[in-house]
């Protein structure tokens, strides 16, 4: 949704998630950056949960999308801007009238059980096996190496806690989605 140019490196940043999605084998052209005025990086910069959801109509119509996934309204690591988008995306679910969209959301998890790694894989799985599998499930990674060469493309921000949290995130190794109903 934006550049990331908090810190004034967007262009740096965008030739970076470029090459993060190389690694990943995403082409380019399934790629789109936004640059918009209005929602532009930083923790203290609230994105207007409207024009989100105008912005995810559009582009929704225009690629002939019927999934989506986003975050919860904690954004992972509480970052306002991951928490518009999960605003955002509510938004546009509440004011969309068919319900052609499946919706999910990455279910943020407590500070010990992010930095467990892959012990989480179990906890992840117990979870999920509570609930319906309509309504949530466990992804896990079978090739965590290419999350960290991915994350490694980003160079302006690959700094030594970073390189820790990517190696010892459970979120490397396993993520567990809810479906989002509406």
């Amino acid at each position: 949704m934006s550049t990331g140019n908090a810190d004034g490196k967007g262009d740096t940043r965008k030739e970076e998630l470029y090459q993060a999605c190389a690694s990943l084998k995403v082409g380019p052209e399934q790629v789109k950056i936004l640059d918009h005025p209005d929602l532009q990086d930083g923790f203290n910069h609230i994105w207007s949960q409207s024009l989100l959801a105008e912005i995810v109509k559009k582009e929704i119509a225009s690629r002939a999308i019927d999934l989506l996934i986003t975050f919860d309204c904690y954004g992972v690591s509480g970052h306002q801007n991951h928490r518009d988008v999960h605003h955002g995306i509510q938004t546009f679910l509440h004011e969309t009238p068919q319900r052609s969209i499946e919706a999910w959301e990455l279910v943020s998890v407590s500070m010990l059980r992010k930095y467990s790694g892959p012990v989480d894989i179990w906890l992840s799985l117990l979870l999920t096996s509570c609930y319906p599998r309509q309504q949530m499930c466990c992804l896990i990674n079978g090739h965590p190496r290419k999350s960290f060469l991915a994350m490694a493309q980003h160079q302006s921000q690959w700094i030594w806690f970073r390189k820790l949290f990517v190696s010892f995130s459970s979120y490397t190794y396993v993520n567990v989605l809810k479906k989002i109903n509406v």
